[in-house]
């Protein structure tokens, strides 16, 4: 049995910049060189960020991540270091290579390439053949794959463990969504064990765009025991002792015998490793529990997005209602209340209340606050409009424009101040259409677009629950929702109980229920007819929507991709 110390390095990267993320490397393999770590191992194209997209089109790009890269390895010394990065030879492959003492050792290529929700790495990469070496480290033979090639239960796993891997490196940029956390750790197990060696599971952190990457990085020992792992949503260099024990032992006691023997695989000899002096026994970090798993998702990806993109403050328009409240909070616990500034608009129809719970909210939060009455400018509106509508009954169009002067208006101030403007809409309205273009639509990040409405709700709870908290006055979460653009208007006159609706909408946008399936759960057929149409009519205004936070399993945009023109309908479509 061999004593091999591992250093999990979990790596908030950025896309694009190729130097900064190098760096990144450099430092965190010389933090696990002093550690007297044997092995540390890097995200999923921690040099480039996670996806790269179209950069990798770039020919100067690709050579800068060669330039990269060939540093990195002048630089490695006694560990080994595992570097996920962009291949190119006669073809473009996902790649990790293994350096230690100056040099690159070898290349593993991914073999399994996602094409289904928000990946598209057959557009870029070439698979690659699953003829990947083993390295032998400390007296151990590893094995390297990457992300995807380790879901298979019949993927590059099983070959490098018929081989005689006693231990697997699987280096990953997985995104977020609520609850995969359990199913990657059940995955992992399942791999572990059936394989019969440990498994180092290494996972990006940070976010890009809609995605969000949660690190969470794991190691399990041969039985499928989790006996390390790194923390959700923070970068970490974590450095555990692992016990690698001979494979071929626990594997002769299989009963499944399901390993295919003798497997003759290459075996790359890398400098032996010293005994480490000291002891790092390895520490499991508790997961966090759901509702601060969707928290610190959203407020990962608004930071993430401030920061990459080189924004300062942020402004939010607050209505006094809950979703605004919640961005606002998520705001100031990501960017803290010095950049967060808020202003309110009211029009006739706003309440004192609103008026009220929006300016107790900013208080509770610390953050600058501005009130902007609209109500001339709205008026100024329908003087001019008036001659043009002679007959015709007031309808949403005057609603609406009362969104469109506070759009104008808050758009204002981040022209005047720099600040991006944190639109409030939530799933549920996304979905169907409850929002106005160029309204409360306007904007340059919707940090809860993926967000239910009821789960808004839960997260608040759980938030006021909290350090730091309550901060959203309790009004907030009792008073019914409201648009607030006519007299005594509810959310309800023009939509389902949001109860009733979001597990309509969850059905049918992110598992692909029919009709007949969703009456069979146990809806009205009326009321899921309904919904389905309001979700179709409404793509034309999701593609105008700003970008924001990917939490659920199948959010708008990447993950769902529907044309807008469009002749198919399947609320009118019978069962």
């Amino acid at each position: 049995m061999s004593r091999l110390r591992i250093a999990l390095a979990q790596i908030d990267a950025t896309v694009g910049d190729v130097a900064g993320n190098a760096a990144a490397v450099l430092t965190a393999a010389a933090d696990a060189e002093r550690a007297g770590a044997d092995l540390a191992v890097f995200p999923e194209l921690v040099l480039t960020g996670y996806p790269p997209e179209d950069l990798l089109l770039e020919p100067g790009f690709i050579e800068e991540c060669r330039r990269a890269l060939a540093r990195i390895a002048t630089e490695a010394g006694r560990c080994a270091l595992v570097v996920g990065f962009p291949d190119a030879d006669a073809e473009l492959h996902n790649a990790a290579a293994i350096c230690q003492g100056g040099r690159v050792h070898g290349v593993s290529h991914k073999v399994l390439l996602p094409n289904y929700g928000v990946f598209d790495e057959r557009r870029w990469f070439t698979p690659g053949r699953d003829d990947a070496p083993l390295y032998e480290i400390g007296g151990r033979r590893v094995g390297i794959t990457i992300c995807e090639d380790i879901w298979s239960p019949q993927g590059p796993l099983t070959r490098l463990a018929a081989g005689g891997a006693e231990l697997v490196i699987s280096i990953n940029a997985s995104p977020y969504r609520a609850g995969v956390r359990a199913q990657r750790t059940a995955m992992l197990a399942t791999r572990a064990a059936d394989a019969s060696c440990a498994l180092v599971y290494c996972n990006l952190v940070g976010a890009q765009d809609e995605l969000v990457f949660d690190g969470g990085s794991m190691v399990f020992d041969p039985e499928g025991e989790l006996i390390a792992s790194a923390p959700q949503f923070a970068e970490a260099l974590v450095i555990c002792d692992l016990e690698v024990r001979p494979a071929y032992r626990k594997r002769a006691r299989d009963p499944r015998g399901h390993l295919e023997a003798g497997i003759a695989l290459p075996l790359v000899h890398l400098s032996a490793p010293r005994p480490a002096p000291d002891s790092r026994p390895p520490v499991v970090v508790p997961a966090l529990e759901p509702a601060a798993e969707v928290y610190q998702a959203l407020r990962t990806g608004l930071a993430d997005y401030v920061a990459k993109n080189g924004f300062g403050d942020v402004v939010v328009a607050l209505s006094g209602g809950v979703d605004s409240a919640l961005v606002a909070t998520l705001a100031v616990d990501a960017l803290g209340a010095e950049r967060v500034h808020s202003v309110y608009m009211p029009s006739r129809f706003s309440s004192p209340e609103s008026d009220e719970d929006a300016a107790a909210l900013a208080a509770a939060l610390g953050i600058e606050h501005r009130v902007l009455p609209i109500e001339a400018v709205h008026a100024a509106f329908l003087e001019l409009l008036a001659p043009h509508f002679t007959g015709r009954a007031l309808d949403t169009t005057e609603e609406n424009l009362q969104a469109r002067c506070r759009g104008t208006l808050i758009m204002a101030l981040s022209n005047k101040f720099g600040w991006l403007v944190l639109t409030t809409g939530n799933k549920s309205e996304m979905a169907v259409g409850y929002a106005t273009l160029y309204g409360d639509m306007a904007g340059g990040f919707a940090v809860i677009r993926d967000v239910p409405k009821t789960l808004v709700y839960e997260l608040c709870a759980w938030r006021n629950a909290a350090d730091g908290g309550p901060v959203i006055p309790r009004r907030i979460l009792e008073k019914a929702p409201s648009a607030e653009l006519r007299p005594d208007q509810r959310d309800e006159d023009s939509l389902p109980p949001y109860a009733a609706l979001d597990p309509i909408l969850e059905g049918y946008v992110e598992r692909d229920l029919s009709v007949a399936e969703l009456v069979e759960a146990g809806h009205d057929e009326e009321t899921v007819r309904r919904v389905i149409a309001l979700v179709d009519r409404a793509e034309y205004k999701r593609r105008q929507a700003p970008p924001g936070v990917r939490v659920t399993s199948r959010a708008f945009g990447k993950d769902r991709r529907m044309p807008i023109t469009n002749r198919f309908h399947a609320g009118e479509t019978g069962r």
